[in-house]
């Protein structure tokens, strides 16, 4: 096995489940006649139409274009980040993980190897991408992996990470009041599984894989959530 091969290994889990969404966003745009149309013709997902912009970077030069603006985390709860002093990323000052949603004004990209015996959820090949962000309102710096290199080859996941627009305006017909709950990072019955990620993250695993028709339990940084769907809309909500 090559060694750009092994290093996508230990991401795989935490990433899979926000490429099968790509996919299946993917393949209902590439067939619009998949998706539902109720009596009077209206799709019954906008969600599938929704316009989600992606950057697709084979190469490092490719995440630059990231350097001035403002991205927001869509694989939140999963992907830690860590000061950033003296134009180094402070592995041993590790903040947290990065929560849901949250905006991040990237400055610059990096490279840097990180330490044998940090898991930071992504394979270390030689070096690793590191997008150097501050949150808003702070002018405090800190990083977070985005990608991985090797000398057989390298893997950016920016576009499973990021949305590279406010989620406000992609889903903007979404209701206040799903909105609000998802600003507070809460889940409450009716919401559907994206808007469930976009309030508590993606750290999860589930019974099946048949989305939004399953029962799913969410790590929120240490808060468990087990949530039931049917027909993508949240049923049973319990919290521990």
């Amino acid at each position: 096995m090559k060694t750009w091969q092994k290093m996508l290994i230990p991401t795989l889990i935490t990433l899979v489940l926000g490429g099968i969404y790509l996919f299946s966003v993917f393949r209902h745009r590439q067939d619009p006649g998949v998706v539902a149309l109720n009596e009077a013709g209206e799709t019954q997902n906008k969600d599938d139409l929704a316009v989600v912009r992606a950057l697709s970077p084979a190469h490092f030069e490719d995440t630059l274009q990231l350097e001035g603006k403002p991205v927001w985390m869509r694989n939140g709860y999963v992907m830690p980040y860590y000061a950033y002093t003296g134009g180094r990323v402070a592995f041993g000052q590790r903040k947290g993980l990065i929560p849901a949603m949250e905006r991040l004004e990237v400055k610059k990209i990096v490279k840097q190897a990180a330490p044998a015996s940090e898991d930071d959820g992504m394979g270390h090949g030689t070096r690793q991408a590191f997008a150097v962000f501050a949150l808003q309102g702070s002018q405090e710096l800190y990083a977070t992996p985005i990608g991985v290199m090797a000398e057989d080859g390298e893997a950016y996941y920016c576009d499973v990470l990021f949305y590279y627009d406010d989620p406000h305006t992609i889903y903007n017909y979404w209701p206040k009041d799903v909105w609000a709950a998802i600003e507070a990072h809460q889940v409450k019955p009716g919401m559907s599984e994206l808007q469930t990620h976009l309030a508590i993250g993606r750290k999860m695993h589930s019974d099946r894989r048949v989305e939004g028709d399953r029962t799913v339990t969410f790590d929120q940084n240490g808060k468990h959530w087990t949530v039931t769907f049917v027909n993508d809309r949240a049923t049973v909500i319990k919290n521990s």
